[in-house]
This record gives C-alpha cells, structure tokens and sequence, in this order.
C-alpha cells in the first residue's frame, strides 16, 4: 500500500517513522500507566530530537528560517506520528504558516519563532461551552479601552493549557462588528483555570475550562488587521483536519499490523486465528478502509499544493476529517475484538486507540459539522465545483 511520493517525501516519512519506532513507541505503555507523563528527561529528549530532526519547523517559512515543507511531505511526516499512542509525539510546538501572515514582526519573534525553537509552546482558547468550534457563534468578547482590549468569556477544552504559556483567544469585537485572535500571556491577571476534567485518553496535555474575566491586553496582541480573524481561524481548522486524517492513518495501519500479528500467532483449534474467515473479513475491511483513506488524505494535500480554490480545500479537508476519522475508529474496534480479552487490556495498543481515536469525531469540528460543510459546498457549488 504505497502512496506514490516524491524523494524529499519518502526520506521525511522515513525520518518521522524511525523517531516514533525508537524514540516514542517504546514508552507508550509507560505513559499509559503514568498519567500519560514521561521520565522528565525522556521527554526533554524527545522534543530534543525533534526539533533536530526539523519537525518543529515543518510549515515554517524559509524567509524566517523554516523548512516550508509542502503540505503532502507534512501528512507523510504526521501519518507516521499517529502510529503513536497517548499523544507522545505532541512533546514538541509546531508553528503553522498562516500565524507567519497573521502575526506582527514583532509577534512573530516574541511567540511564533520561540515556538519553533523549543521556548515557548502555544494552546487554542476558541471552543465555548455553547457554540463548540462553531466559531461564527463565538460568545466571548473584546472590547478597546484606550490601548488596551479588555477579554471576557469562558472556553472550554483548552488543549495542552497546563503545558503551555501563552493563548490564542478568540473573541467578538461588539463595537467593531467583528471577530479576532489575540496573543495572550498565561498569567495575565483575570485569566482563571476553573476546572480540568479527565477524559478518556491518558494524555500528558490536559483539556482545562478557563474563565477570562476582564483580561487586559495592549493593543498590539491582537493578531491580523480587521476583518482577518476568521480567516486564520478558518485556516488553523482546515491544517488541524487534514493532520487528524494522516493521524488516523498511522493509526488505523499500526492496528491492521498489530492485529494481524496476534491472529496470525493464536492458535485456536488447532490453526491460527488468522485462517478463520470473520477474521480475514474484519482485516479486509480494514485494509479496504485505510487504503481509501490514504488515497483521499494525500490528494487534499496535494490540493493544498497545489493552490487550488480556497473553498475547495475547506470542504477536501471537512471530508477528510470525517472520512478517516470514523475509518480509524472502525478499524480500532475491530481490532479490540480480534486481540478479545487481550484488546481490553490498557497495555494493549488496540485498547489505547480505541479510546483515543474517539475525540478525532469530535475536536475540530465534530462529524456532524463536517457533514454540513460538505453539503453545504455541493448545494452551493454542484459536485464538480467540489
């Protein structure tokens, strides 16, 4: 199942699949049963050794010492990230392009370039306990006195806030009749972390409600001109569903490999489980699944690449996230039922993505949202326009 890639492509996936094989994987079951924390020094290593390796500088631009990289070397890169459980391979910050034409010179070098250097380390207060990630409902506000705004409202599921030390908040500008982000400090006096529930996954990274109660910023921490703040939240999303599509992939073949090992050495009356038929028709489907699923992930990218309609690359990427997301999580149940007992077990891998993989039906728009999206771009622009 080889995606045809170009050199550069092939010798990043190469790069990115040995980090995870020997830097990551090896401490899964570690984590797991701590909390989803490393040793402090393994996971100084590991970021270490990724930002060596580049990946913090991936969609970094050149002009600012990034490695640009096309967005079809990025999901070869990230496919091979997602073959590992409990979010390990989110130990290092990685800058996305569009901050490099949102943000100030002067944001760009007290945030942006610290991030890619390994100082810094960013989260995202834009989900709210109503809207969800329906960002054109977004309740919290922003409003100018004097030099400063002054922020209120609450967001929920603020990953990796108990890691991070500064915001993207985005807020309704009432008085502007329009919305922004804005760069914010932790510790801003009137941000307040007011709860920090569990969930099913066993992530280092936390998912903290915040309460922002007459936060103030100076003016030169709202990021974009008017008009702008949208678009750049507009552009976070259609980055972070195409890289939960190559996730889920990574995902979805280290079950089908996994899974095939252990039917292939179970023995059951005598011969491997793999010769039964439920079996082979349950990896079938599999294989079937995250083939389709490639397919359709590495042509958004290469849509991305090259240029194509804006509008066009928002929907690609809405089914994307739908497709491979519900894919990874099919493939991660039947994997649970092929290990049986031994898939329920939280030191097996099948059990670990099968409550992982949940939330990618979720964050970032959930399916629903993506179906709308969908049938949205082809009432308005017919199925070819797609």
């Amino acid at each position: 199942m080889e995606i045809e890639l170009g050199e550069s492509a092939r010798e990043w996936q190469a790069k990115a699949r040995a980090y995870a094989d020997e830097y990551l994987q090896p401490h899964e079951v570690e984590a797991e049963l701590n909390g989803g924390e490393l040793a402090p020094e393994i996971t100084a290593r590991n970021k270490q050794r990724a930002i060596e390796l580049g990946f913090s500088a991936i969609d970094v631009p050149s002009s600012h010492g990034g490695l640009e990289l096309s967005m079809t070397e990025q999901v070869a890169i990230w496919e091979q990230m997602g073959r590992v459980t409990n979010a390990l391979s989110w130990c290092f910050s990685e800058p996305q392009s569009w901050m490099f034409e949102a943000c100030s010179e002067e944001q760009i070098e007290e945030y942006v370039l610290p991030m890619m250097r390994g100082k810094r380390k960013d989260c995202y207060a834009i989900t709210e306990s109503g809207p969800g990630s329906d960002v054109a409902a977004i309740e919290a506000t922003a409003v100018r006195d004097g030099d400063h705004y002054v922020l209120n409202g609450e967001k929920w599921y603020v990953t990796s806030a108990n890691l991070a030390d500064f915001f993207w908040f985005q807020a309704r500008l009432p008085d502007e009749d329009d919305e922004a982000l804005f760069l914010v400090d932790q510790g801003t006096p009137g941000i307040e972390m007011i709860a920090s529930p569990l969930f099913s996954h066993t992530y280092a990274a936390h998912h903290p409600t915040y309460r922002f109660r007459d936060v103030r910023v100076p003016l030169t921490k709202r990021v974009g001109e008017p008009g702008d703040g949208m678009s750049y939240t507009h552009a976070w999303f259609r980055h972070e569903r195409l890289m939960i599509g190559a996730r889920s992939c990574g995902a979805a073949a280290r079950l089908i490999e996994e899974a095939t090992a252990f039917a292939s050495g179970r023995m059951v009356d005598g011969a491997p489980l793999s010769e039964k038929q439920a079996i082979q028709f349950m990896l079938a489907d599999s294989v079937a699944e995250l083939w389709a699923a490639r397919l359709l992930t590495y042509e958004a990218a290469a849509a991305h690449d090259k240029g194509e309609n804006v509008k066009q690359l928002h929907a690609r990427c809405s089914i994307v996230k739908l497709f491979v997301s519900e894919m990874a999580n099919r493939i991660a149940d039947r994997a649970v039922q092929i290990f049986g007992g031994r898939g329920y077990m939280r030191e097996n891998v099948a059990e670990r993505f099968f409550r992982e993989l949940r939330v990618d039906r979720i964050w970032e728009g959930t399916s629903e949202i993506q179906r709308l999206i969908i049938a949205r771009a082809l009432l308005k622009r017919g199925l070819d326009g797609m």
